[in-house]
């Protein structure tokens, strides 16, 4: 069978999967947000956080807990990063030093899972587990927890409260990402990775050398990793070890793990505005995007090699051009960040396809919950816009778009490239962080810029060219994860706390519809010429002149 043949295969089992997946997905998570009911172990952990569950919260305190919550994940995470190698399970990793350690504490928290450490060696197995797949959890949660908020603003009548973050964040892990990834994990265990405790074993290569083989809880974090869109890997090789994604089978079903919850959420959307159009037009608009990124993708990566073999720099024999060029598009169209292949190595197009794909503000479907959010603000961001060129009031599900509406979308669309553009502009004329880079002219300058986009869009791939382990870009790249993950949420509960204090409108003969191919057409140009604004030049600075050169 050829290549191209196997390839589209894969794509369309993976797309059937998906739309298997998405009607039972979006309907269960849309009764779990919206269930009056408590389940009993729920209860348990409200009592011993001493959590009224039947209590109510407005904008400012649903934001208050989220930052609060998060920071306290962040020092918790780091003081056990910090104190791992006087804690049982050390198993000879060699851990991290004070700038890594909050790096990773912050990547982790906040949904990235930017990797400065060599995985398995700078991780003992108790804070992979303890520490770094337990916020896979939580921060995934979060991300859901945020999207609700800005659904019931939608939905309700004129009032107060978003419900409760605490409420919202238990049943997101509990009901949703705890059985879900424990059914994954048996799936993985079942094609090969790895799930045990037992010490590392030495081993005698091909070559004659000594060689220290790892094992450790992998099946059980490579679920939530990709479940979740958290994307850090067990393994420094990440999704192309060999432990983590044994071959073809489990590669395909990790690529629908981490693309499944985003898409599914569209339909929760639906469901909880009560016009099941409007999730579909939702989900349109990130199949749409995804679809493009897949095809470009594939498409720069085999015609780089030539048509019959492809591009296999960086990619695994046991995928191939087709299977790596798939996981590439839909970890960057996502906040997932895990690779089975290495970016660094794909033809300037890919690359730049893929550095495209995050640029968007990540919409394609984007994160758990974060990537729903994003797409309502794309969403109102495009009825102004029709307002203002038919000169109507604009309205989005019968909420009014006024000045105080639009001031918070237009802030959270420029939170991303303001911190992405500084701060790669800030590394290339310094000479301590330039030193660390691998290339020089265009393609140094992607290096740099995939860096900052994948931290400021909490998705945690990068060009593994650029040597991050340095304390100006683990600060530096901290601080971009922080503000792009709790600057935009938080304008996301200000922006919901707004449309709170609206009636509902009734729709009239003059009302936008928002459920249409038409509008469909209309949200994919607002977000790629939002993108294209911002972020052409540097494009056409980096992977656009590699290409040319």
């Amino acid at each position: 069978m050829s290549q191209t043949v196997s390839g589209l295969l894969t794509i369309g089992l993976l797309v059937a999967l998906l739309a298997a997946a998405y009607h039972p997905v979006g309907a269960w998570m849309a009764r779990v947000f919206t269930d009056t009911r408590h389940w009993r172990v729920e209860r348990v952990v409200y009592a011993l956080v001493r959590v009224d569950p039947d209590s109510q919260q407005g904008w400012r305190a649903y934001a208050t807990s989220v930052v609060a919550f998060s920071v306290a994940g962040i020092a918790v995470l780091f003081t056990l990063i910090v104190a791992q190698t006087h804690l049982p399970l050390r198993q000879g990793a060699a851990g991290m030093g004070l700038t890594t350690a909050a790096n990773t504490a912050v990547s982790f928290v906040t949904n990235t899972n930017w990797q400065s450490y060599a995985g398995e060696v700078g991780a003992t197995p108790l804070v992979q587990t303890l520490g770094l797949t337990v916020q896979n959890f939580v921060s995934a949660a979060v991300g859901m927890a945020v999207a609700v908020a800005l659904i019931r603003a939608l939905v309700r009548q004129v009032g107060h409260d978003l419900g409760n973050f605490w409420v919202d964040l238990v049943r997101g892990v509990v009901r949703v990402l705890l059985p879900a990834s424990f059914v994954a994990a048996v799936v993985l265990v079942a094609g090969g990775v790895v799930q045990n405790l037992t010490a590392p074993t030495t081993v005698t290569g091909l070559s004659g050398a000594a060689q220290v083989v790892r094992g450790g809880l992998v099946a059980s974090q490579e679920a939530v990793k990709e479940l979740g869109t958290n994307g850090g890997g067990y393994f420094n090789a990440n999704s192309a070890h060999p432990f983590e994604n044994p071959n073809a089978l489990t590669n395909l079903f990790e690529v629908f793990l981490l693309l499944v919850i985003p898409f599914a959420l569209t339909r929760t959307y639906g469901l909880m505005v009560g016009d099941r159009r409007q999730g579909w037009a939702l989900g349109g608009f990130a199949a749409t995007l995804w679809g493009a990124g897949v095809a470009l993708t594939t498409w720069a990566e085999v015609h780089a090699g030539g048509a019959v073999t492809g591009s296999m720099e960086g990619k695994e024999q046991r995928f191939g051009v087709w299977a790596s060029s798939l996981f590439a598009a839909s970890t960057t169209s996502t906040s997932t960040g895990a690779v089975n292949s290495m970016h660094e190595s794909y033809s300037p197009l890919g690359g730049g396809v893929v550095l495209t794909n995050m640029v968007l503000g990540e919409v394609s479907p984007g994160g758990v919950g974060s990537g729903l959010y994003g797409i309502v603000v794309i969403a109102l961001l495009s009825v102004f816009v029709a307002g203002l060129m038919v000169g109507r009031t604009p309205e989005y599900l019968g909420k009014t778009i006024g000045r105080r509406e639009m001031t918070c979308a237009a802030l959270y669309v420029l939170v991303m490239p303001v911190l992405v553009l500084v701060l790669t502009g800030l590394s290339l004329v310094m000479d301590g962080p330039r030193s660390t880079m691998l290339a020089s002219g265009p393609h140094g300058l992607t290096e740099v810029l995939y860096a900052y986009a994948s931290a400021a869009n909490n998705n945690g791939s990068a060009f593994a060219g650029l040597t991050a382990d340095t304390p100006w870009y683990n600060l530096t790249l901290a601080a971009c994860m922080f503000l792009g993950r709790f600057v935009p949420m938080l304008l996301v509960l200000r922006l919901a706390g707004l449309l709170l204090e609206q009636r509902t409108r009734p729709a009239t003969a003059g009302t936008m519809p928002t459920h249409t191919p038409l509008f469909v057409g209309l949200l994919t140009g607002i977000a790629v010429v939002v993108a294209g604004l911002t972020f052409f030049p540097a494009l056409a600075l980096g992977p656009i002149a590699e290409a040319l050169s």
